[in-house]
């Protein structure tokens, strides 16, 4: 990975920055602070994948989201190249894009501590994600397959109906969020139940009980008829991946939660 991301610089015409570098779940992604020959600050992001995998919704995320998206009014990186290679068998994509100075604002996507956004943040978030849900695409996020079988196993409620589907960064937790406002990790982004984005900021903030209500409160969609598709799925997702041993601090909350629901429902 080390050997390709430095091809990739040279083939995009841009110079790593030494001693930095953050690598992604299990080894599949790279990514550098870089400039280029102008000296501005850059962002230079290698991802691999067997050469048979190297297609579909994750491996042209970012891809499809600059075409969609552009940079949503300043909110989200825009991306400015793509570099493709294959060596053996596997392939390598390079994403350059405009590089975010602020840190996210959590290591985890799980709100650890508590902190204070300004009104104006929460402001943006909501209508940013406004501007997503409004973007149409062919892309799927969610599948009705998946909340027909993972809901009733993982929340104990047949899947509730879906009123409207919209399009969502469907990724969206505190390690991919920036303030000021930036939208990180596009790879995922499709169409989902009314409400999956604030579903999913709402579920990696249980374990800070302000930060969780502050979530409700900015998107009265949860709690409502319409969002009920969007909680359960989530929901659902995260006790799965509880069953396989992740996000283990989350399974009481997400227990109450799944209990919540099927109270709405009356079961």
């Amino acid at each position: 990975m080390r050997t390709h991301h430095a091809h990739t610089a040279k083939a995009l015409d841009v110079q790593v920055e030494p001693g930095a570098e953050f690598w992604g779940w299990a080894g599949r992604t790279l990514g550098a602070p870089a400039r280029t020959t102008t000296g501005a600050p850059v962002w230079l992001r290698l991802v691999s994948a067997p050469e048979d995998k190297a297609s579909g919704k994750l491996w042209d995320g970012a891809l499809d989201a600059q075409h969609a998206f552009g940079d949503l009014d300043g909110h989200r990186p825009a991306l400015l190249a793509v570099h493709d290679a294959v060596d053996d068998g596997t392939a390598y994509r390079a994403e350059l894009s405009v590089r975010v100075d602020q840190p996210a604002l959590s290591d985890d996507p799980i709100l650890q501590h508590d902190f204070q956004l300004p009104d104006s943040w929460w402001t943006d978030l909501a209508g940013t994600l406004e501007k997503v849900s409004a973007v149409d695409t062919d892309r799927v996020a969610v599948r009705q397959q998946y909340m027909d079988r993972a809901i009733p196993e993982f929340v104990g409620i047949p899947a509730p109906a879906v009123f409207c589907w919209t399009t969502a960064h469907a990724d969206l937790h505190w390690a991919n969020l920036t303030e000021p406002l930036r939208l990180l990790d596009w790879e995922g982004w499709g169409r989902s139940p009314e409400g999956f984005d604030a579903a999913t900021l709402y579920a990696y903030s249980l374990l800070q009980p302000d930060a969780a209500a502050r979530v409700r409160a900015v998107f009265p969609v949860l709690g409502s008829l319409a969002g009920l598709a969007a909680e359960a799925t989530v929901c659902a997702q995260l006790l799965q991946t509880v069953s396989r041993g992740d996000n283990l601090t989350l399974a009481d909350p997400l227990r109450e939660w799944a209990t919540e629901l099927r109270r709405r429902l009356g079961r």
